[in-house]
């Protein structure tokens, strides 16, 4: 690794409150993925073809089609305390 990764710096701008425990675990952790990624850029991958995916991709969405929402008006507004042609009433909030 390069450098010391400054854990007080990384805390404060993720607004967290560290002890001086958890501040220790948290930069030998971070340290060993810095490592790690160090490590995969040594690797030669200029024979390797650069994919936006490594699964292939299909359009899984389902047809749109219109279904309608309830038998009746009445089934979803039958539990409201009050409906005014078929819409729930509530009180105005100003």
């Amino acid at each position: 690794m390069s450098g010391k990764i400054d854990i007080d710096k990384i805390a404060q701008l993720a607004r967290l409150k560290l002890t001086d425990a958890e501040s220790d675990r948290l930069g030998g952790h971070l340290e060993q993925i810095i490592d790690y990624i160090d490590q995969l850029n040594q690797l030669d991958t200029s024979s390797v073809e650069p994919t936006s995916h490594v699964l292939p991709i299909h359009n899984v969405f389902r047809e749109d089609k219109a279904v309608k929402f309830a038998d009746d008006d009445v089934d979803y507004l039958a539990g409201s305390p009050a409906n005014n042609q078929g819409h729930y009433e509530v009180p105005k909030i100003i």
